[in-house]
């Protein structure tokens, strides 16, 4: 069957090609090396676009998705036991954008903060091993590769040199810097970043697909959710209670950067254009809950529900 498959006009499969050598087709139908895709006339072809912004805005999800873990452990483990927290949260900083810079030096083509790419057309692209095809009901037609090359493995290599520089740079400093906690608290946000890194990897191998249809919505969601419960913990129930700290400030203004983020996400899944003026809903949430939180206080429910009995 496989000289059947070598002589055939077209290759069966969505992902299987032929490999283009000198200008001249060669060889049997098979899967396309490395940074090559199998086009419509069943050729390998080098990918050689760059990403569409709402590639990036992905990519940018996945990068900000272990800094936003890191803060979240740094503060949840430091809290008010250490006036270290801040210089951990620039590190962490520190630490994913050296490893994004140096993950897009070492992509293609290498030595530039540039990548190129293959448009993803459909969500069967991410998972090119399930549509390998048997041409005779019997034997497979092996033709799995990254046909979103290389918006499937950039993550994960980013995420490899996160781990990297993490266990380079942080148990030095938290070990300085972090004298008000004890030995085993001091290094809890480290071994709580061992503990999500392989949780994000599998997440990524497994659902990368899900994720870059669906990343949109989760930021949106997940922003809303936590700054109300946020507001909701630090009992927030004015606006002049809302500013009378910078802490407060900064985590306001990092939510409402996330709910932008998500409104142009989803907006570059239809016009951006005429979908810009959703930017100023941004505030609405928080107006909205500042303006109901006196209403739904469970305080006063209660003391209102005694009242009437």
């Amino acid at each position: 069957m496989s000289s059947g498959v070598a002589i055939s006009s077209t290759c069966p499969g969505l992902y299987c090609g032929r490999i283009m050598v000198n200008g001249t087709v060669e060889g049997e139908c098979g899967v396309c090396p490395r940074g090559e895709r199998a086009n419509i006339e069943k050729v390998c072809q080098r990918c050689t676009e760059c990403p569409e912004l709402y590639d990036w805005l992905y990519l940018g999800f996945m990068a900000m998705l272990p800094l936003v873990l890191h803060w979240f452990f740094i503060e949840w483990y430091s809290g008010k036991k250490s006036s270290s927290a801040l210089l951990q949260h620039v590190t962490a900083m520190l630490e994913c954008s050296v490893s994004a810079v140096v993950t897009l030096l070492l992509t293609e083509p290498v030595g530039k903060l540039s990548i190129r790419s293959c448009r993803v057309q459909m969500l069967s692209d991410w998972y090119t091993m399930l549509y390998n095809p048997s041409p005779d009901y019997v034997n497979t037609l092996h033709c799995t590769q990254e046909a979103v090359y290389p918006l499937y493995t950039i993550v994960l290599i980013y995420y490899a040199f996160c781990l990297v520089m993490m266990m380079l740079l942080r148990p030095l400093l938290v070990k300085k810097i972090a004298c008000g906690l004890g030995k085993t608290d001091r290094f809890r946000s480290i071994y709580a970043a061992l503990y999500f890194f392989p949780i994000v990897t599998v997440l990524q191998a497994v659902g990368g697909g899900l994720l870059y249809y669906a990343f949109p919505y989760i930021i949106l969601v997940l922003s809303l959710v936590t700054l109300a419960v946020y507001m909701s913990a630090s009992e927030i129930q004015s606006l002049q209670s809302l500013i009378s700290k910078k802490k407060r400030l900064v985590v306001l203004f990092s939510h409402w950067l996330l709910h932008g983020y998500g409104i142009i996400s989803i907006c570059l899944l239809d016009k951006l254009e005429l979908s810009l003026p959703l930017l100023a809903l941004v505030p609405g949430p928080t107006l909205f809950y500042i303006a109901t939180a006196k209403f739904t206080e469970p305080t006063r429910i209660l003391s209102e529900g005694g009242s009437r009995h």
